[in-house]
């Protein structure tokens, strides 16, 4: 299957074996070359998904996107975002961005956390590797209270009306559009008379000021991750079948680690097979792809602390639950 960042890939391993002499087996090898190929490439992802919203979002009438999701706030909405997030691979940074290009053109707040919940924790990847992991039983659970997590947060977040907990420079961005727009309207009357030039103007405009904002968050978030430094023995000790807070532990070990889903079930399946119990295992998984320490760097220049702490409150809280959930049916 082509990789369309095999590029970063193949610059990230040049760079940590032949400029800095090291394998990327080793676990400095490891992050070094994690780094050097996620950063360009959550970059990247960032710079192209905020164009092509930016850019098409010069089709929609903002206020009509907005009302139609205002009006399927109870649930459905968030229903809708979460199964969008589960069928998008993206991890939890390559997320941020489109979460973004959400708030931008006005789609309510709980809605677009849905989104965010859901993307990094479940994908078409992660369904293939539960099965050939854990077998069906696991996966389908898995799933299900991903996805359920995802449109109960982002439910909650809705009804306690948090907008005021955004970041300023946003709202003064998507103030800034509808301002674009209505000069546009006055000039040309009809928004489908312009031109795609104009249209390429406004994602380049929009892709360029998000990228101005948190392309330095990206760079901490993802220097922050301890990727290739995972004691399991340790971990194992502390989260064993025997220990009664064993679920919230694990969440807590997983919190600082940063890698995709595709990355974090095999470490799963190695605790796994060490006698750690499986509902303890899948909180961990958890808690690596949709609390990482990077992600919560790179929205905390989106999100005022109140806001981010709230959605972590509330996922942590989730995600524990389920835990022991877990632990209690998947015996």
């Amino acid at each position: 299957m082509f990789d369309l960042f095999y590029p970063f890939d193949w610059l990230s391993t040049q760079i940590v074996t032949k400029l800095l002499g090291l394998s990327v087996e080793s676990p400095l090898g490891g992050s070094l070359h994690f780094f050097f190929y996620d950063v360009p490439k959550v970059l990247t992802l960032l710079v192209v998904i905020s164009f092509v919203v930016g850019t098409f979002q010069s089709f929609l009438e903002a206020e009509k996107v907005r009302i139609y999701l205002e009006g399927k706030r109870k649930l459905s909405g968030n229903i809708l975002t979460a199964m969008l997030g589960a069928i998008t691979p993206f991890c939890s940074c390559s997320a941020v961005p489109l979460f973004i290009g959400f708030i931008k053109a006005g789609i309510p707040l709980g809605i677009t956390f849905s989104y965010l919940i859901s993307a990094p924790m479940v994908d078409a990847v992660a369904v293939f590797l539960l099965l050939a992991l854990f077998g069906l039983k696991v996966t389908l659970f898995y799933i299900i209270f991903g996805v359920t997590l995802a449109v109960i947060s982002g439910y909650i977040i809705g009804l306690l009306k948090l907008e005021k907990w955004v970041e300023s420079f946003i709202w003064e961005m998507k103030r800034q559009s509808a301002d674009n727009e209505k000069i546009d309207e006055l000039d040309i009357i009809e928004a489908e008379k312009i031109t795609w030039n104009e249209r390429f103007k406004i994602g380049y405009f929009q892709s360029s000021e998000i990228l101005k904002s948190v392309w330095l968050y990206v760079v901490i978030g993802i220097g922050a991750g301890i990727h290739g430094y995972l004691p399991t023995e340790f971990i194992s000790q502390w989260i064993g079948g025997n220990n009664p807070f064993a679920v919230p532990i694990a969440v807590l070990f997983g919190v600082p680690l940063y890698t995709n889903i595709a990355g974090v079930l095999p470490i799963a399946s190695a605790l796994f097979a060490k006698g750690m119990p499986i509902g303890t295992v899948l909180s961990f998984t958890m808690a690596v792809t949709a609390l990482s320490l990077p992600q919560m760097i790179i929205l905390r220049k989106v999100l005022k602390p109140k806001l981010l702490g709230i959605f972590i409150g509330l996922t942590t809280f989730g995600i524990i639950c389920i835990g022991y959930l877990f632990n209690a049916v998947l015996v």
